[in-house]
């Protein structure tokens, strides 16, 4: 059975007239939330509160592609290009290139069929294709990404390497997950994984995370699958001591430049002693794991959260670096469904109840089901994030912003509450480094409209309108001065007025 295909639609990029200096110095977006760390800080120059107002929909960019999409989109700018590349993946497995300014399709790649609903146990997208988002390998101009597909064997994954010049597969690519963990020796089940976080590059490394499927039905656990990059094939993987604790969030996993850490969810399994279930775990780069209780953290509450489903995995965990310097100030910032956010230290996670901090910065019940964003202010950090009363459409809630301070001993103060009708993930824009912080977000299968709340206090800075197709964790891009936001079968994108 063939399983990928390519279209090269359009031969050049042509250079629009009209750009502003800072569509000419605008750089590639390689992965989720912009970086490893998973900060979700974009630099867009001009892009001020009060220029927000002025923010609107570009009614005359194209942006249709095929399918649904849950991936945050991508931005690819070689060296010397005159325009970039919006990339996007949906779930009938087509990775499209779009003109970043247009909107037209420059390349579309099929990947294989989609995996409908029916054939799985469980799950809530139909079809099921690409769900987490890719990663981009600047040094070699490819797209890495997992593709769930079906074929005469059943539902598999495919981890594909695509060139960026046009959507062709690379040589030893696609490769089977399964296929390739039977080959050092690991059992993968394929048709009970999904792969709903973002892919992680370190080097000439790459890394997938797995959970299940939406109603965790089936044998499933939570995995990271580390796949070489020169020779195609896995070298390693971790997987949870326990059946189920998926990896869920959207942002996958953080790197901070010599650990990996992922969030881990629930498991049903009775025992009171710690089973690798609800809690974070660090992981080295060849996925040797110890446990040592350096390598993971679970509150002390862990047992009875877990059978609340009040687990850490809603949200990725975030690396954040206090001002100031010294081991001290290497962070990572995680949050659990009851509403509580962990500072914990990235060179010792601390096992069992040894946060560096626990504050409870929500309701108890809430849903931080996304992924938080984090930039500097003055000499704190700012981290922001969502909370739903409810994972059903029409859900209610707010994004909530927090104020934490260094020294001997860390502090969280909640900054600011701003109400949200919607199921979205927040960026952060600033217009220098620092300067004008806002946090965006969309009320997707709520209101479905894209908001901009500022940094400092929440004020609403900017509302649009309603948008058709909003899929819930929608993850909005800032690329080319502009904002990008998928929904289905559609990228909308938004700039200034002319």
């Amino acid at each position: 059975m063939r399983f990928f295909s390519f279209i090269a639609l359009v031969p050049a990029i042509l250079l629009c007239p009209q750009m502003s200096r800072a569509h000419e110095t605008d750089k590639t977006v390689p992965t989720y939330h912009a970086d490893e760390a998973r900060s979700g800080h974009y630099v867009v120059p001009g892009l001020t509160w009060a220029g927000a107002a002025h923010f609107k929909r570009d009614a005359a960019f194209d942006g249709r592609v095929p399918g649904n999409v849950y991936a945050q989109p991508l931005y690819w700018r070689p060296a010397g290009a005159p325009r970039g590349l919006v990339i996007v993946a949906t779930e009938d497995n087509v990775v499209v290139a779009l003109d970043a300014f247009r909107g037209t399709t420059v390349w579309q790649s099929r990947l294989g069929p989609a995996v409908p609903l029916t054939k799985l146990e469980c799950g809530n997208i139909d079809p099921l294709g690409v769900t987490g988002t890719p990663v981009i390998d600047e040094r070699k101009s490819a797209l890495y990404l997992d593709a769930m597909v079906d074929g005469d064997k059943g539902p598999r994954h495919l981890v594909f390497g695509l060139s960026l010049a046009d959507g062709a597969v690379l040589p030893g690519w696609p490769v089977d997950t399964a296929s390739a963990l039977q080959a050092i020796g690991m059992a993968f089940n394929a048709p009970a994984q999904n792969e709903r976080g973002a892919l992680t590059l370190a080097g000439d490394k790459l890394y997938v995370p797995y959970g299940g499927h939406f109603g965790e039905c089936g044998n499933y656990r939570g995995w990271v699958v580390g796949f070489n990059l020169d020779k195609p094939a896995a070298f390693a993987a971790w997987q949870t001591p326990v059946k189920m604790a998926g990896i869920w969030a959207p942002g996958g996993i953080a790197f901070d430049g010599s650990r990996l850490f992922a969030a881990v969810g629930h498991s049903l399994n009775g025992s009171e002693q710690w089973n690798g279930a609800n809690s974070v775990i660090r992981l080295p780069p060849d996925l040797k794991w110890g446990p040592e209780s350096a390598d993971f953290f679970a509150p002390t509450d862990w047992f009875e959260l877990n059978r609340g489903y009040y687990v850490l995995a809603y949200n990725n965990p975030l690396a954040i670096d206090l001002p100031g310097g010294g081991p001290s100030s290497a962070l990572l910032f995680a949050l659990d469904k009851s509403g509580k956010a962990y500072l914990l230290n990235r060179a010792d996670l601390g096992g069992v109840g040894h946060p560096v901090l626990a504050r409870q910065v929500g309701e108890p019940g809430m849903l931080t089901n996304t992924s938080p964003v984090a930039w500097r202010m003055d000499t704190d950090m700012m981290v922001a994030f969502a909370g739903f009363t409810s994972t059903f459409p029409g859900a209610g809630g707010d994004v909530t912003a927090v104020r934490i301070s260094g020294g001997v001993q860390p502090a969280i103060k909640t900054a600011w509450r701003a109400n949200l009708y919607g199921l979205g993930a927040p960026i952060v824009t600033t217009s220098d480094p620092r300067a004008d912080p806002i946090v965006w977000i969309a009320g997707a299968e709520g209101d479905q409209k894209l908001h901009g709340f500022r940094g400092d206090t929440g004020e609403e800075v900017f509302t649009s309108e309603k948008l058709d197709g909003l899929r819930h964790f929608v993850t909005i891009l800032a690329a080319a001065g502009r904002l990008y936001l998928a929904g289905d079968g559609q990228i909308f994108a938004f700039g200034p007025e002319p």
